[in-house]
């Protein structure tokens, strides 16, 4: 039942069993999960199906480096879909020694393994609809396929790892038609606002129950929910703002009674450096294969652990990419009809594709030189979009671009060390909606850059070794090219982190709140490392995980207690209508 929480009467007090503020990733997956488990949910979205400006102005706010990080209303949507409306499909799974305390790593080390998330790992495929479960070559293929690197056998480096990619999946519209026929109440337009906790000097701990739930809808509707248990699924930052919003026994926020909300803030360090020339390989190979479930794959360099813990370095992946688009100096066409499609990239991809160079007369007219030198190329790669990517259901991921003189630059992705100084806290500006607007001050730490230098340097040894090419670049520059854009999109971690020790910690290993009995999160926010891996799989995993634990512990209800309904006061709500296609 998909609802517009505009008709809700002001006012007005809605029961559940469970609420669920978020329907993006996270909140949908776990309203899947839990759709025959005979608990009332209701699901609170602050969108609804398409773009609004004034809700997604909700998100705005301060950061303490424009330099470093981006005004945090940009690489987040907000309405229902939540990020996955915007995101590039790329899903991987985190690896064995992510969640490992590492003595080089400060603050890192989760409290549940690996294992406890692979049971869950392959159900979240199917629905980011990444396909099977299979991340190394020889899983997914059948068939034998050609090397990256023709001659290359790293031991510090792996080339048979693989990222799989989604359509990509917009949650939202694939599982639109599931929400509404089923019993999960889905409210748009429904901002949570606050949370209440009890009020400062009240008893905290894992028997204080928590609620409820003060909604407010940008039309001036407001009513509460009141649940037997909150979880909070909305994303790295926006979670962090809700518990920091609503004061709890310390005062200073739900779960912040040893001021960890919104520490420890992680993205990712990523950048490209360098030229790669891999002249003296067999063959090179660095697009994308179809695995034998029908999936883009592609394969990349990815620091093997033992290699990590000699080096003592973080998780740090790389990938052969095509010289900087700006530059029309690659004379390549396609690369310089991407240049003239500028002003159509979203904000979130144009940053790191462009970065900040000018525009200008003289740098479209070189471009539009290449496109027309290079005429028979740039119309081969318009028919290949046109038909894989424009018209296609699974979408070709990107651009890829294979040089006659094998000379490529490194794209590369790394984990980013935990630092409780990078943090986002409460400002003092207000949204349309009377709540405290975010401040960002994101850091990276010495370790991030030496894990980047380490990690460059240890590859060029190994090409070079392997006389199948060399990796020049400037190690000088390091730095400065993984700052370049600042911190890595819309990969936001961290801010309510998972962990045994509530003084260390928000969440326990089953994402409660430490100081509450009823409260949860799900989402990145709970992280306690971030991985080379983009977080949204592991996203799902933990909702899925999630809705186990919240099966087992709210599924039996009292004896002779009926489901939860909406309180007698509240008239029956009708249905939106779904969109028509």
């Amino acid at each position: 039942m998909i609802v517009d929480a505009n008709r809700i009467p002001h006012g007005a007090t809605l029961s559940a069993d469970l609420c669920i503020a978020g329907a993006g990733a996270a909140g949908i997956a776990l309203a899947l999960a839990l759709m025959d488990s005979g608990l009332d949910v209701v699901l609170l979205e602050s969108g609804a199906d398409r773009p609004d400006e004034r809700t997604q102005q909700l998100y705005q706010g301060g950061v303490a480096d424009e330099r470093l990080h981006t005004s945090p209303d940009r690489y987040r949507v907000r309405r229902f879909g939540g990020s996955t409306t915007l995101w590039g499909g790329r899903c991987m799974p985190f690896d064995a020694i992510d969640f490992e305390p590492r003595d080089y790593i400060a603050h890192s080390g989760w409290p549940i393994s690996l294992a406890d998330l692979l049971p869950h790992y392959p159900e979240a495929n199917r629905l980011c609809e990444a396909g099977d479960f299979a991340y190394t070559a020889q899983d997914a293929f059948s068939r034998p396929i050609r090397p990256m690197i023709g001659g290359y056998q790293g031991e510090a480096f792996s080339t048979d790892t693989l990222e799989r990619f989604s359509c990509p999946t917009d949650f939202a519209r694939r599982y639109r038609r599931r929400l509404e026929n089923g019993p999960v109440r889905v409210l748009h337009n429904a901002n949570l606002c606050a949370l209440d906790g009890g009020g400062a000097g009240t008893h905290a701990g894992a028997g204080r129950q928590v609620g409820p739930a003060t909604v407010r809808t940008l039309a001036g509707t407001a009513f509460t929910v009141r649940a037997r248990a909150y979880v909070l699924a909305a994303g790295g930052l926006e979670t962090a703002r809700l518990l920091l919003a609503s004061p709890g026994a310390s005062g200073r926020g739900l779960g912040n009674a040893h001021d960890l909300v919104g520490r420890y803030y992680m993205c990712h360090i990523a950048g490209t450096i360098g030229t790669a020339d891999l002249s003296g390989a067999s063959s090179v190979w660095h697009g994308y294969e179809v695995a034998d479930d029908g999936v883009y794959c592609r394969r990349r360099l990815a620091l093997r652990p033992q290699a990590q813990r000699r080096l003592q370095a973080g998780n740090f992946v790389a990938r052969l990419h095509h010289p900087r688009i700006p530059d029309a100096g690659h004379g390549v066409g396609i690369l310089s009809l991407l240049y003239l499609a500028r002003p159509f990239i979203p904000y979130e991809y144009g940053k790191r594709l462009y970065g900040d160079a000018p525009g200008g007369a003289g740098a479209w007219l070189a471009h539009l030189r290449n496109v027309a030198a290079d005429a028979p190329g740039t119309a081969r790669f318009l028919w290949h979009w046109l038909r894989r990517r424009t018209l296609a259901e699974r979408k070709f991921p990107s651009i890829v671009v294979h040089p006659r003189n094998r000379r490529y630059s490194l794209d590369f992705h790394a984990e980013q060390e935990p630092n409780p100084d990078s943090r986002v806290t409460l400002g003092e500006e207000v949204d349309a909606l009377g709540m405290r607007r975010l401040r960002v001050d994101w850091r990276y730490t010495r370790r991030d850059v030496l894990t980047v230098q380490a990690a460059l340097a240890e590859l060029a040894g190994e090409l070079r070794a392997a006389g199948v090419g060399s990796f020049e670049y400037d190690p000088e520059t390091v730095e400065a090219e993984m700052t370049r854009y600042g911190a890595y999109g819309g990969h936001h971690i961290g801010t309510a982190r998972m962990g045994t020790d509530p003084r260390s910690s928000v969440v326990d290993p089953d994402c409660r709140v430490h100081e509450a009995g009823n409260l949860y999160v799900a989402g990145s926010a709970v992280f306690p490392t971030s991985s080379q891996a983009n977080p949204t799989l592991t996203i799902v995993a933990l909702a899925l995980r999630l809705a186990a634990h919240l099966r087992a512990e709210y599924g039996a209800r009292p004896a002779g207690a009926a489901p939860a309904a909406s309180a007698p006061d509240t008239p029956p709500i009708t249905p939106l209508q779904e969109p028509q296609a």
